[in-house]
């Protein structure tokens, strides 16, 4: 399997400096500051981008159990609200809300929430943040 890459180039100080992030394939680059991270600035910010990865990798590890489990999804389409919160030591990953609604003909609820659960706990993106509390609110699209 090939490695990802990305990089990250901050210039200034914390507060009044600004960075730019790209991703390795070049499919995305984009601004960050200290106002697009902790307030409600214009940029990116390392928390959506992980947000975008945790809902992708989710997707995608949902899809393949379902196809497995003999149910195919016709869609699943995921968003994650990544929560940054200051603590005693620092500011940390708190919490990850994960929000999936999945088309899949003939499948009952028990076993697609099965799927779900299954899903949130095995993909790689959930397993590299095993010290974050994640969520997961999945429907059946009806």
């Amino acid at each position: 399997m090939p490695a990802r890459t990305a990089t990250a180039r901050w210039e200034g100080g914390l507060q009044q400096g600004k960075g730019t992030m790209r991703l390795g394939s070049g499919a995305f680059e984009g601004q960050y500051s200290f106002s697009s991270r902790f307030e409600e600035g214009t940029g990116t910010n390392p928390e959506e981008l992980i947000g975008a990865a945790h809902a992708g990798c989710f997707s995608m590890a949902l899809s393949g159990g379902l196809e497995r489990a003999g149910h195919a999804p016709t869609a699943v389409e995921t968003s994650a609200r990544v929560h940054l919160e200051k603590g005693e030591s620092g500011f940390r990953i708190a919490r990850i809300e994960l929000d999936c609604i999945a088309d899949v003909p003939g499948i009952d609820e028990a076993a697609f929430r099965e799927q779900a659960e299954s899903a949130k706990t095995n993909c790689p993106v959930s397993q590299a943040l095993t010290g974050v509390d994640i969520q997961l609110n999945a429907k059946l699209a009806r």
